[in-house]
C-alpha cells in the first residue's frame, strides 16, 4: 500500500507516530517523515494511523492515485 501525508495540511498532532512509529516519525518537533510503501506488516497501523489524523493528512492506496492525477 502507497502513502503520502499533505503536508501543507499536517498541524503535528502526532497521532501517526503513536499508532505506526515504523511508518511515521517526528523530525524535531514538527517536521514529518513517513514511509511512501508501507510494509503488509504495518498496513493495519496506517490505516488507523490515518483514520485517527485530526486533519485528515493521511491518505492511502487508491486516494494516492486519485490525488496525483
Amino acid at each position: 500500500m502507497q502513502t503520502v501525508v499533505d503536508l501543507t495540511r499536517c498541524q503535528g498532532y502526532a497521532q501517526c507516530v503513536f499508532l505506526a512509529p515504523e511508518v511515521f516519525q517526528l523530525h524535531g518537533e514538527e517536521g514529518l517523515l513517513y514511509v511512501t510503501a508501507v510494509p503488509d506488516d504495518q498496513v493495519e497501523r496506517v490505516r488507523q494511523a490515518a483514520a485517527a489524523c485530526p486533519v485528515q493528512a493521511i491518505l492511502l492506496g487508491e486516494e494516492v492515485s486519485a490525488r496525483a492525477r
